[in-house]
């Protein structure tokens, strides 16, 4: 963080793009408020994720919705790439959704998302690149993994991790599908 002139912190997430890495990537909702409660803004977010994986080419290992913020832990598969052009595709079409939901269902919700800027009125998404985190050991994904499924779990929304919906846990064990396809192909071996 650097603290800058007019006394507030300014985050900065450094990115590395580098071939053959996956990214564990975490992100929030605004102001940290539950939005993905809502399934249909799951929906538009699991949706994105699938249009970013046909544009960016990159493979989910394992994810996560908790309801106001994700774990999404992924590898790009091109040998050039970005993860802030992953991360704006995915955030973007959602905000973009979601905001016209609230606008034609419930304005008054709308209220929650202000943000008191005048380019940038209403905010789905906490401002800033979240957190990346580089992954190429077999050691740290499966860690990811582990901590990605834990969530719901830690935080009593679940008492095990197959019975949250809005995540990879029970495809990678052979109990289900979710909302997005899991590609193991590139795991790092052990």
């Amino acid at each position: 963080m650097e603290l800058k002139d007019t006394g507030t912190f300014e985050k900065r997430c450094k990115r590395y793009n580098v071939p053959g890495h996956g990214h564990e990537l975490t992100f929030s909702c605004f102001g940290r408020l539950p939005l993905l409660k809502n399934p249909t803004f799951c929906d538009y977010l699991a949706e994105a994720v699938r249009a970013a994986q046909h544009t960016h080419r990159f493979d989910v290992w394992a994810y996560v919705f908790m309801p106001e913020h994700l774990h999404l832990l992924i590898y790009p598969t091109q040998e050039v790439y970005s993860i802030s052009a992953i991360l704006k595709s995915i955030k973007q079409s959602v905000s973009r959704k979601a905001i016209n939901w609230l606008r034609q269902r419930r304005p008054d919700a709308l209220e929650r998302l202000k943000t008191g800027q005048k380019h940038q009125t209403l905010r789905f998404w906490q401002d800033g690149g979240g957190y990346d985190r580089n992954i190429f050991t077999h050691a740290a994904a499966t860690n990811s993994v582990r901590y990605i499924h834990a969530n719901p779990v830690k935080r009593g929304l679940v008492q095990w991790p197959q019975q949250w919906y809005y995540s990879s846990y029970r495809q990678m064990h052979g109990q289900g599908d979710g909302p997005l396809d899991i590609h193991l192909n590139h795991f790092p071996k052990r």
